[in-house]
């Protein structure tokens, strides 16, 4: 858990910039990086070292991804839901968020760690399949942790 704060205050440092990102170009255009990263990672075969190069700029481009876009003029979209759960869960120091939530939370939290592995172990073995695999897995986990951070956001407007 800690990890992910520094994380996330390394990528989405402040209030402005969750609400930048909450625009559905710039969740969708940043979720959208992760088949590109492992075509970076995979390219050592064919590039060799030079495959830091991509890498560094996908790197870049998910740091500076929420600061490209405005705010979006309405925050009824899934996507711009989801970036404001994710913003009430990570402030839940501040904020307690309801207790039910916190165990799947946890879990799925869990599965898109193991599915970094196992894309990790694809990579680093270059089987294609265990890297399919890995990124399903990934987006799987991510996407229904994405819709748990709509739930918990719609839970948490309503009682405000």
């Amino acid at each position: 858990m800690q990890l992910n704060k520094l994380l996330l205050k390394i990528f989405l440092p402040d209030d402005e910039s969750w609400l930048k990102h909450a625009n559905p170009w710039s969740i969708w255009t940043r979720f959208a990086t992760l088949p590109f990263i492992i075509l970076a990672i995979w390219s050592r075969v064919w590039i060799g070292w030079y495959c830091l190069l991509p890498l560094a700029l996908l790197i870049v481009w998910i740091v500076i991804n929420p600061t490209l876009f405005k705010k979006p003029t309405s925050y009824s979209s899934w996507g711009s839901r989801a970036v404001l759960g994710e913003r009430i869960y990570m402030k839940g120091k501040e904020n307690p968020i309801p207790a039910h939530h916190k165990t799947p939370i946890i879990i799925l939290n869990i599965l898109q760690t193991l599915s970094v592995l196992i894309l990790g172990l694809g990579l680093w073995k270059l089987n294609v399949y265990i890297t399919l695999h890995g990124a399903t897995a990934l987006y799987l986990s991510k996407m229904w942790f994405l819709d748990r951070m709509v739930w918990l956001y719609e839970e948490v407007s309503e009682q405000t």
